[in-house]
């Protein structure tokens, strides 16, 4: 079973169990959950259900990992030719570690998958 669910101004597809990095909650502690009530989209391997635009009473659980985490190092170089100004910066933006712990969509089929023979 997957869902798409929107933090901030991101689309994330999830599974249970996966990880996720997710915009940085400077509230939130290490152990505490998070629970998005976005969900776009959602299949348990029947039809999907689509949500218009979210699907009413769907929700998305998960743990936090790591409360404050950081991104890879962006650098940005500035050069203007023929007068020597140059300018070296970086930046590093902070993010929130969290695992899936269950998907909740009501009225979905779960079709559970057949072993090989």
């Amino acid at each position: 079973m997957f869902a798409v669910i929107v933090d901030g101004n991101r689309q994330h597809r999830v599974q249970e169990g996966s990880f996720l990095s997710v915009d940085y909650r400077s509230e939130i502690e290490a152990g505490a959950s998070i629970t998005f009530d976005q969900v776009l989209l959602a299949n348990g391997g029947g039809p999907s259900v689509i949500g218009v635009p979210t699907i009413s009473g769907a929700s998305v659980v998960a743990e936090v990992i790591i409360a404050q985490e950081k991104g890879l190092k962006l650098e940005i170089q500035k050069l203007r030719k023929r007068k020597n100004s140059r300018c070296h910066t970086g930046h590093r933006q902070k993010h929130t570690r969290v695992q899936i712990k269950s998907i909740t969509v009501p009225g979905i089929q779960i079709v559970a998958e057949k072993a090989p023979e």
